[in-house]
């Protein structure tokens, strides 16, 4: 089945799940899957007593309380302000890991492993990472500026040492299908042409879109505002829509 590159994922889950269970149903399948009430309570306190204060003492409190919503997490792990947590139980954090005010990182899937966060990873304002169904894994001392999503309906990727520029967006997953006869605001855009991969020590530079089934290899620089549509191997230097190798020898004296 053919199917077109999205510029977009809507979620779905939320409106099938709220038109067929009442409302507290739907907002637990959305925001915890399948953990016991006893989780869901215990997310919903901590979440409404920590999750707003200020200054040193929110950062201290919720490096306190949050730890007790994960599975798995590291040591001087930094928690901001106003964070949107989604199905904790498929979230695990390394050591050192900081995610700014207003990060949303979301796990969300039935039968998905969810998202893995190594240890030195930097997750920036207003940033979103999340899942439909996917697997997702960030490598140790990767930097994600502010305002990126990072999307996984299959499985996503992003090699140790990474630095992603703000307002960047990755994605495995979010097709759909331009042959089917149901419209696009019905289909559930996880249509995917394979895994997206980015491999270690890449830079890609501001407002940079990597789409579905990529595979980048380590040591690439992308230029800001690149559009990469398909796979490149180790060491290349990319920019334009859509990205290509850039050739940038010095001319001769």
């Amino acid at each position: 089945m053919e199917t077109e590159a999205s510029s977009g994922t809507q979620d779905t889950t939320f409106k099938v799940k709220a038109g067929a269970k009442g409302g507290f149903a739907a907002y637990r399948n959305l925001v915890y899957g399948d953990q016991s009430i006893g989780r869901v309570i215990l997310g919903e306190v901590v979440t409404l007593l920590f999750s707003g204060i200020p200054g040193a003492l929110g950062l201290f409190l919720r490096s306190k309380a949050y730890r007790l919503l994960f599975p798995q997490i590291g040591n001087k792990v930094i928690f901001g302000r106003n964070l949107t947590l989604r199905h904790t139980h498929k979230i695990r954090l390394g050591d050192n890991v900081v995610m700014d005010d207003n990060a949303v990182i979301d796990a969300k899937g039935q039968s998905n492993r969810g998202i893995d966060i190594g240890s030195g990873v930097y997750i920036g304002r207003n940033t979103i990472v999340y899942c439909k169904g996917g697997d997702l894994r960030i490598g140790d001392r990767v930097n994600l500026s502010s305002n990126c999503q990072v999307f996984s309906s299959n499985s996503l990727e992003i090699g140790e040492g990474c630095m992603i520029g703000a307002y960047s967006y990755l994605l495995s997953g979010g097709e759909y299908d331009r042959h089917s006869p149901v419209p696009y605001a019905d289909q559930s855009g996880m249509e995917t042409k394979g895994p997206c991969r980015i491999g270690p020590n890449c830079w890609l530079g501001a407002r940079i879109t990597v789409l579905d089934g990529v595979t980048l290899g380590a040591d690439c620089v992308i230029a800001a505002g690149a559009v990469v549509t398909r796979s490149f191997p180790d060491k290349r230097l990319l920019g334009g829509i859509p990205a290509k190798e850039l050739d940038l020898k010095a001319p001769s004296a």
